[in-house]
């Protein structure tokens, strides 16, 4: 071997953000003179710079390069020791390769995010908001979640209260809200509230948000009722006080009594009046106005009877339509979906398990059109490429065989994902996105919602999906 190296130091720390130097000592041992060409490889590699790349020893002699190591601040950066190497390649000898190998301590460090979704939540009895909480550090975080308000207005009920999160991961927690005092009356009104995310050693994060309590009835009607019963009392009053003057002549008739000529057995009794002539006091009788004359054949159709329309045979069926028809042939939980495919648009609907969307043909999903039977209901919200978890996305539902849509048409990015639950029992599901493959099958728990779709750090968009009840 033609070639001695030394690293010095052998080990070395860092902190994401910054950088470090180590040296790399060569010496040409051999006996001409050669160039030496040097790559770093390994996991560090792309975060590795040599200086000079190239050194040019006579025999004897001896060269030094530089190696900084500059890691980025971010969860790539994995805590603790990761080993780095160097590729020596001589040029006069290209098969007598050195590969030196050092050891670099990344240090760690913690960073987290929470975001509330949405911020604003209205509701007359709860409100139901997410709290999505990133962690962008290198090493991983535990966490306890804690909700307040000013004046102790609102009960809160966390799931989970307690989070463990990997680096460049992120944890959904579920937050339900409700007034401590129903607002029967009146117009809504704002309670903020705040949530903490609690990690041992360092400060709280705080996310603030806005519950909006709207009144169970609208102010207008307390007002009309009061004035009911205002108007109520009074006529109860007047009622009571009103004393009307009432005069008999009961005894006047007996006065005149013997005035009276009683008929006698042989008087004639007159007729009735002859009534009017109907055909002289009537009103002419109009036509109708609403008949028209109808061309002989009547109705029009080939051959066909009876001038009722039709309805359109090309009106595309929804989900809705679709469960309905399986749950009239018998009882079961049922789940039918469609997809709207851009450049294609709406799909037929399916049912239980079979494939809706375009998987392999680079043609994203923007909505879905979801429908069940048997299990109470459906719950669903969409997420969306780059936009993620879209604010002010309420959750949507709808109770059974009623039509639910997520996803926007018309938006710029098209879904990545979404979330769903129905109320009795679980749904499992299937996801498709863009150069993977099918996620395997995940059902969620009883009354819960698990994430269906593309990881949100890849931003890939969801092409195919497959739901069962």
């Amino acid at each position: 071997m033609s070639l001695w190296t030394s690293l010095e130091p052998a080990s070395a720390t860092v902190d994401p953000g910054d950088s470090t130097t180590v040296r790399l000592r060569v010496r040409n041992t051999g006996d001409i003179v050669d160039e030496y060409h040097f790559e770093p490889v390994g996991d560090l590699a792309p975060w590795t710079t040599v200086e000079p790349r190239t050194l040019r020893l006579y025999p004897g002699t001896t060269g030094t390069v530089e190696l900084t190591f500059a890691p980025p601040r971010t969860p790539d950066a994995t805590a603790g020791p990761n080993p780095y190497a160097v590729r020596v390649t001589p040029t006069e000898h290209p098969d007598a390769v050195v590969v030196p190998e050092g050891n670099l301590t990344i240090t760690p460090f913690s960073e987290v995010r929470a975001e509330l979704v949405p911020p604003t939540v209205k509701g007359r009895f709860r409100g139901r908001p997410q709290l999505a909480v990133d962690n962008l550090g290198n090493t991983r975080v535990t966490a306890s979640l804690s909700a307040s308000d000013t004046g102790d207005r609102l009960s809160y009920d966390i799931q989970p209260g307690n989070v463990q999160i990997e680096p460049g991961r992120a944890a959904f927690v579920k937050l339900t809200l409700r007034p401590r005092q129903i607002s029967w009356f009146g117009s809504k009104g704002e309670q903020p509230y705040a949530l903490a995310v609690r990690r041992s050693g360092t400060e709280p994060t705080e996310v603030d948000g806005t519950f909006v309590q709207r009144g169970v009835l609208p102010g207008w009607l307390a007002t009309t009722f009061g004035l009911l019963v205002a108007v109520a009392i009074a006529f109860v009053m007047i009622w009571l006080t009103y004393q009307p003057q009432v005069k008999s002549v009961a005894g006047e008739k007996p006065a005149e009594a013997g005035k009276i000529k009683p008929v006698g057995p042989s008087a004639p009794i007159s007729s009735a009046p002859p009534a009017p002539d109907k055909k002289d006091d009537a009103p002419a009788e109009k036509p109708d106005e609403g008949a028209s004359e109808k061309p002989e054949g009547g109705g029009g159709g080939d051959g066909g009877g009876g001038g009722g329309s039709e309805e359109d045979e090309s009106e595309e069926q929804t989900a809705a339509d679709a469960v309905r028809e399986l749950a009239a042939n018998g009882e079961g939980r049922h789940i039918c979906y469609r997809a709207y495919v851009q450049g294609d648009g709406w799909q037929d609907p399916v049912c239980d398990g079979a494939e809706a969307g375009t998987v392999g043909e680079d043609k994203p999903i923007r909505s879905l059109n979801i429908a069940v039977s048997g299990t109470g209901g459906v719950n669903a919200t969409a997420a969306y490429v780059t936009e993620h978890w879209r604010a002010g996305d309420d959750w949507k539902n709808a109770g059974d065989t009623e039509d639910l849509y997520i996803g926007d048409k018309d938006s710029n990015y098209p879904m990545e994902g979404f979330s769903i639950s129905v109320p009795d029992g679980s749904v499992c599901f299937e996801a498709y996105a863009k150069d993977t493959e099918w996620i395997q099958e995940v059902c969620t728990p009883e009354g819960k919602d698990f994430y269906a779709g593309a990881p949100m750090e890849e931003d890939r968009q969801l092409e195919g999906i497959r739901l069962r009840a």
